[in-house]
């Protein structure tokens, strides 16, 4: 499996190095990625898909789960709607939806989830 991150304030890419991923960062959302793939992403604003994230998937056809990082603290309202939106929009399942880094029990379940993949 293929995974693909975008990461604006640094937790999603500290997520996916924990984990030891190699994984496509997406910068502009004009990266390729061949075949599946696992998304980690944050969520914009208010409960949005960031721009970047959303060209990737358009142009990227292949996403097969999503994982979430947010901040209850600070959107609790929206608190990782970025994943319930592309869920629902590409029909694939959230994996995981965490709170900022997450807690080292958030990536074992991120780990077991992915390996069943």
């Amino acid at each position: 499996m293929k995974y693909a991150y975008a990461s604006r304030m640094g937790h999603v890419e500290g997520i996916v190095k924990t984990l030891g991923l190699d994984a496509l960062k997406i910068a502009d959302g004009s990266e390729k990625i061949d075949g599946d793939y696992v998304l980690f992403t944050y969520t914009d604003g208010k409960g949005i898909v960031p721009k970047a994230v959303e060209a990737f998937l358009a142009a990227n056809p292949g996403i097969k789960a999503v994982v979430g990082s947010g901040s209850m603290e600070r959107h609790a309202d929206t608190f990782n709607f970025a994943a319930d939106k592309i869920a629902e929009k590409y029909n694939v399942p959230i994996l995981a939806k965490v709170d900022l880094d997450g807690t080292d029990e958030d990536l074992e379940n991120i780990r077991t989830k992915l390996a069943a993949i």
